[in-house]
C-alpha cells in the first residue's frame, strides 16, 4: 500500500475528477457512508444511540455531512455543528449541508455563546463524535474558535472517529502545534498519510482504517508515489525460500566490526542477531584487550581481535588495526561496522578508511556513521551503497542540522539525504523508515514503544547484516526492519515496556518462522 503526501493526495483527487469523470459528490457520498459505517462499529448498534458530528467548510466537513445522513438512515440520533463561516462552504459540502437540513437533521452554526452551550450539552449525551473539522489542507496554527472546539472534544472524552486525520495533525509531518482531537479511530480517504505514523499525530489517530471510496486503482498505485507501507503483504515477498541443500557457506558470511570498553554488549547484541536472522556464519572482530571476554561470551559467533591504539585502550585504532580488517574482510560476504564501536579519532579514521575500500554489501551503525561527520564527500563516494541506521539524533548530527529542522520535514530530509548521499538510509524512530537513493521511502508498519531501549538499534543493525546474503542485499533493509519490529512485537505481547534488547534478540528466530508461514500462505 502506497502513502500519500497532501501534494499527491490532491493529484489523486484531481486525476479522478478530471482523468476519470468521477464526480466530486460521488467521492464525499462514497467517504460518508465508509464513514458512517465505521461509527457504526465503534457505536455497536444504532438502536438509542446519539452521535455528534463536527463539520468544517472544508470537502472533509462534507464527508461529515454525508455521514450524518446516513447514520440518520440507520436510526441514530444526530447533531451537526458547523464551525466556520457558511458563506465559505466549499459547492459539494453546501449540497450535502442542504441533504441533511431537507431531512430534518438538526445543523447548529457555532457563532454564538448560545450555540456553544447547546454543543457542550450535546456532547454530554453523546455516544460518538465525528470529526470533519479540518482535512489534509491543515498546517500551522488553528484558529481560535477551532482550538476551542478542539479542546471542548477532548475534554468530553467520548469516542472520537476522525475523518482522514485527526483535527490539528499536519498531513505530512504529523505535527501538532497546539492541540488536536484524540481520535478512537481514524478513516483514511485514498490513501495513509505521513502524519499518521509520526508522533505527535501517530498518538492522536487511534486505530487507522483506510478505504479508497472508489478512487480508481491505477491512481493509488502510481508509481509516481515515491512512499510505501512496508506490512506483512509485502515482507512475504522478501526472502526466497531456503532450500533443503543449503549450508552455512551459502547463507552468508557476516564480519562485524564492533565494542570498545564499556560497549561489549553492543557488539555481542549486533553478532548474535546476525545469526538468529539466518546467518550461515558470523565473526565479531573486537579491540585485542577485549577479545577473551568475548571470546567467553559468544558461542556460536566467533571472535577475532584487532591491534588497539594502545594495548589494554579497548579502542580500535592504526594502521595495523586497518591492516588486520582488510584482510579480514576479503573473507566475507557483508560487513557491519560501528555498535559500540567508539568515537576515539583513530577509531573513526580506520571506519573512514576500511568503507572507501570495501567492495561488498556494508552496513553503518551508530559510531561508524559518527565518524562520517564533516566527511559527507567521503561517504558519498563509498564503492557500494552502505546501509545507514541512525536513531534521528544520529542522522542529524550526520547532515549537520537540528533534530526540530529534521522533523520539521521528515520525509524529504531523509529521501534527499539517501540520494546526496548514495546511501540506503533506515532511519529508526516511532515509525522506522527505509530510504532508497532512487527516491522510494518505506515505513514500516511493526513496532513498539517498548523497544526504546538499549540494545534494540544493535539488534536491527545485526539483523539486517544476517540477511545480506539470504536475499538481495538491496531488499535486507526492509526484510531486516520488518523482522526486527515484529520481533519486538512478540516481545511487547509478552514483557510490555519492559521488555529488553535481549528479548527482541530472543524473539528473531519466531518472527522468522511467522514470516515463512506467511509466505506459505499459513501452512507449515
Amino acid at each position: 500500500m502506497k502513502i500519500a503526501m497532501t501534494e499527491e493526495m490532491r493529484s489523486i483527487d484531481k486525476q479522478a475528477l478530471d482523468t476519470y469523470g468521477i464526480p466530486e459528490l460521488l467521492l464525499m457520498e462514497n467517504a460518508g457512508h465508509r464513514t458512517a459505517e465505521a461509527a457504526l462499529e465503534l457505536l455497536g448498534e444504532a438502536a438509542g444511540k446519539s452521535v455528534i458530528v463536527l463539520a468544517g467548510t472544508g470537502n472533509n466537513g462534507g464527508d461529515a455531512f454525508a455521514a450524518a445522513r446516513h447514520l440518520a438512515n440507520s436510526g441514530v440520533r444526530v447533531k451537526i455543528f458547523l464551525i466556520g463561516d457558511p458563506a465559505h462552504l466549499k459547492p459539494s459540502t453546501a449540497v450535502n449541508r442542504s441533504i441533511d437540513e431537507k431531512m430534518g437533521i438538526e445543523v447548529h452554526e457555532i457563532a454564538s455563546d448560545r450555540v456553544w452551550d447547546r454543543l457542550s450539552v450535546a456532547m454530554k449525551f453523546a455516544d460518538v463524535v465525528i470529526d470533519g473539522i479540518l482535512g489534509t489542507g491543515f498546517s500551522g496554527e488553528l484558529r481560535k474558535n477551532v482550538l476551542r472546539l478542539i479542546e471542548l472534544v477532548n475534554a468530553s472524552g467520548k469516542r472520537v472517529l476522525s475523518i482522514d486525520l485527526p483535527s490539528g495533525v499536519d498531513a505530512d509531518t504529523g505535527a501538532v502545534t497546539s492541540v488536536a482531537i484524540q481520535a478512537a479511530a481514524t478513516l483514511t480517504l485514498g490513501l495513509p498519510k505521513p502524519g499518521h505514523f509520526f508522533c505527535p499525530g501517530a498518538e492522536c489517530t487511534g486505530k487507522l482504517l483506510v478505504d479508497d471510496i472508489g478512487i480508481p486503482t491505477a491512481l493509488l498505485d502510481d508509481e509516481a508515489i515515491h512512499q510505501t507501507l512496508l506490512d506483512e503483504a509485502l515482507a512475504t515477498t522478501l526472502l526466497p525460500e531456503r532450500l533443503q541443500g543449503v549450508h552455512k557457506g551459502m547463507c552468508g558470511r557476516i564480519l562485524v566490526i564492533a565494542g570498545s570498553r564499556g560497549m561489549t554488549g553492543a557488539a555481542y547484541l549486533a553478532a548474535l542477531a546476525a545469526l538468529k536472522a539466518g546467518a550461515g556464519l558470523v565473526t565479531l572482530a573486537v579491540p585485542a584487550s577485549l577479545h577473551d571476554l568475548m571470546e567467553m561470551k559468544t558461542t556460536e559467533v566467533m571472535t577475532v581481535p584487532v591491534p588497539e591504539t594502545k594495548p589494554g585502550s579497548g579502542i580500535i585504532g592504526g594502521d595495523k588495526a586497518l591492516g588486520t580488517l582488510l584482510e579480514l574482510t576479503g573473507n566475507y560476504d557483508a560487513v557491519l561496522m560501528g555498535p559500540g564501536l567508539g568515537r576515539a579519532p583513530e577509531t573513526g579514521e580506520v571506519v573512514r578508511k576500511l568503507a572507501a575500500y570495501l567492495e561488498k554489501p556494508m552496513v553503518l551503525d551508530a559510531d561508524a556513521i559518527y565518524a562520517f561527520q564533516g566527511h559527507l564527500k567521503e561517504l558519498a563516494r563509498c564503492k557500494q551503497v552502505p546501509v545507514l541506521t541512525p536513531h534521528f539524533g544520529e542522522l542529524a548530527g550526520l547532515l549537520d542540522i537540528s533534530l526540530d529542522e529534521l522533523r520539521a520535514n521528515l520525509v524529504t530530509r531523509v529521501r534527499n539525504a539517501a540520494a546526496d548521499l548514495q546511501c540506503l538510509i533506515v532511519a529508526k524512530s516511532e515509525c522506522t523508515l527505509a530510504a532508497y537513493p532512487q527516491g522510494g521511502v518505506f515505513f514500516t508498519s511493526v513496532g513498539n514503544p517498548g523497544m526504546a531501549t538499549a540494545g534494540c538499534g544493535d539488534v536491527l543493525a545485526g539483523t539486517i547484516a544476517g540477511l545480506m546474503e539470504q536475499t538481495e542485499s538491496g531488499l535486507a533493509p526492509l526484510a531486516g526492519v520488518y523482522l526486527h519490529g515484529f520481533a519486538g512485537d512478540l516481545a511487547a505481547a509478552k514483557l510490555g515496556d519492559g521488555l529488553t534488547a535481549s528479548d527482541v534478540l530472543a524473539e528473531l528466530p519466531h518472527a522468522l518462522v511467522h514470516l515463512r508461514r506467511a509466505q506459505a500462505g499459513g501452512k507449515a
